[in-house]
Protein backbone atom coordinates (compact mmCIF):
# COMPACT_ATOMS: atom_id res chain seq x y z
CA UNK A 1 0.00 0.00 0.00
CA UNK A 2 1.36 3.47 -0.73
CA UNK A 3 -0.06 6.53 0.32
CA UNK A 4 0.19 10.29 -1.19
CA UNK A 5 -0.86 13.69 0.90
CA UNK A 6 -3.01 15.99 -0.98
CA UNK A 7 -2.74 19.44 -0.17
CA UNK A 8 -4.84 22.69 -2.00
CA UNK A 9 -3.23 25.63 -2.26
CA UNK A 10 -0.48 24.17 0.43
CA UNK A 11 -3.32 23.39 2.87
CA UNK A 12 -3.37 19.52 3.68
CA UNK A 13 -6.56 18.16 2.99
CA UNK A 14 -6.17 14.26 3.26
CA UNK A 15 -4.57 11.17 1.86
CA UNK A 16 -4.94 9.27 -1.00
CA UNK A 17 -4.15 5.60 -0.97
CA UNK A 18 -3.09 3.10 -3.73
CA UNK A 19 -4.02 -0.30 -2.01
CA UNK A 20 -3.62 -3.97 -3.77
CA UNK A 21 -6.62 -3.81 -5.64
CA UNK A 22 -8.47 -0.33 -5.32
CA UNK A 23 -7.61 3.50 -4.73
CA UNK A 24 -9.07 5.35 -1.74
CA UNK A 25 -9.15 9.33 -1.26
CA UNK A 26 -10.33 10.39 2.07
CA UNK A 27 -10.74 14.07 3.45
CA UNK A 28 -8.59 14.84 6.79
CA UNK A 29 -11.18 15.09 9.27
CA UNK A 30 -9.97 18.68 10.98
CA UNK A 31 -10.11 19.51 6.45
CA UNK A 32 -13.88 18.62 6.89
CA UNK A 33 -14.46 20.88 10.34
CA UNK A 34 -12.44 23.74 8.98
CA UNK A 35 -14.88 24.01 6.46
CA UNK A 36 -12.63 23.49 3.39
CA UNK A 37 -13.76 23.76 0.39
CA UNK A 38 -13.86 20.07 -1.93
CA UNK A 39 -10.87 19.64 -4.32
CA UNK A 40 -13.14 18.47 -7.27
CA UNK A 41 -16.87 18.61 -7.74
CA UNK A 42 -16.38 14.56 -8.20
CA UNK A 43 -14.90 14.24 -4.87
CA UNK A 44 -17.25 16.16 -2.83
CA UNK A 45 -16.81 16.99 1.22
CA UNK A 46 -18.43 13.80 2.88
CA UNK A 47 -16.18 11.35 6.34
CA UNK A 48 -16.54 8.48 3.93
CA UNK A 49 -13.66 7.63 1.78
CA UNK A 50 -13.96 7.28 -2.43
CA UNK A 51 -13.10 4.20 -3.13
CA UNK A 52 -12.66 2.96 -6.85
CA UNK A 53 -10.89 0.57 -8.68
CA UNK A 54 -9.00 2.60 -11.29
CA UNK A 55 -7.55 6.13 -10.06
CA UNK A 56 -10.13 8.68 -9.63
CA UNK A 57 -10.64 10.47 -12.80
CA UNK A 58 -9.79 13.81 -10.92
CA UNK A 59 -6.37 12.39 -9.89
CA UNK A 60 -5.81 10.75 -13.02
CA UNK A 61 -6.28 14.05 -14.53
CA UNK A 62 -3.57 15.85 -13.30
CA UNK A 63 -0.95 13.24 -15.25
CA UNK A 64 0.59 14.67 -17.75
CA UNK A 65 -0.42 13.57 -21.59
CA UNK A 66 1.86 13.50 -24.77
CA UNK A 67 5.47 13.77 -25.47
CA UNK A 68 5.96 14.33 -21.09
CA UNK A 69 4.62 11.72 -20.53
CA UNK A 70 6.46 9.37 -23.10
CA UNK A 71 9.52 11.08 -21.19
CA UNK A 72 8.71 10.21 -18.15
CA UNK A 73 7.88 7.15 -18.62
CA UNK A 74 11.60 6.62 -20.55
CA UNK A 75 13.56 8.45 -18.12
CA UNK A 76 12.45 6.82 -15.03
CA UNK A 77 10.93 3.75 -15.77
CA UNK A 78 7.93 3.84 -14.97
CA UNK A 79 5.34 1.71 -16.91
CA UNK A 80 2.18 3.48 -18.56
CA UNK A 81 -0.30 2.15 -16.06
CA UNK A 82 1.44 2.62 -13.03
CA UNK A 83 -0.62 5.49 -12.68
CA UNK A 84 -0.10 5.74 -9.08
CA UNK A 85 3.82 6.20 -9.70
CA UNK A 86 3.25 8.49 -12.36
CA UNK A 87 0.86 10.97 -10.14
CA UNK A 88 3.97 11.06 -7.60
CA UNK A 89 6.49 12.13 -10.12
CA UNK A 90 4.56 14.87 -11.49
CA UNK A 91 1.91 15.33 -8.80
CA UNK A 92 4.44 17.93 -6.71
CA UNK A 93 4.28 20.36 -9.61
CA UNK A 94 0.70 19.77 -10.62
CA UNK A 95 -1.21 22.43 -12.76
CA UNK A 96 -3.90 23.79 -10.62
CA UNK A 97 -4.25 24.25 -6.73
CA UNK A 98 -3.95 20.75 -5.83
CA UNK A 99 -0.26 19.00 -5.57
CA UNK A 100 0.04 15.05 -4.32
CA UNK A 101 3.24 14.16 -2.92
CA UNK A 102 4.20 10.66 -1.75
CA UNK A 103 3.68 10.09 2.21
CA UNK A 104 6.41 8.00 3.16
CA UNK A 105 5.07 7.67 6.77
CA UNK A 106 2.94 4.87 5.52
CA UNK A 107 0.55 2.90 7.60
Amino acid sequence: MRRAKVTFQDRFVGYLYDKDDHFEFAYDESYLVSGGFPISVTLPLQKEPFVSKILHPFFDGLIVEGWLLQAAEKNWKIDHNDRMSLLLLVGKDAAGAVSVTEDKGNE
